[in-house]
């Protein structure tokens, strides 16, 4: 037994994909500044709730050093 879809298959799912992207784009348009913000607002209260402090202060490091770099690099 065969795993493989077909060309047919995959083109199908492509398709379903593409509109979902599209759908998403077009509510992501919709959404108001002010939803953006409240929905900002709830993710970062949930930094504490889910314990991500440690990650977010390490991507950050990670981050600001590469930009220390980038700024040595470009002579700024």
């Amino acid at each position: 037994m065969s795993n493989r879809i077909t060309k047919e298959e995959a083109l199908k799912f492509k398709k379903r994909w593409e509109m979902v992207n599209e759908a998403e784009r077009q509510e992501l348009r919709k959404t108001t500044a002010k939803q953006k913000l409240q929905q900002l607002t709830v993710l970062m209260g949930w930094v504490d709730d889910f314990r991500w402090g440690s990650a977010l202060k390490a991507e950050e490091i990670e981050v600001r050093e590469l930009w220390i770099k980038l700024k040595r690099l470009c002579h700024v």
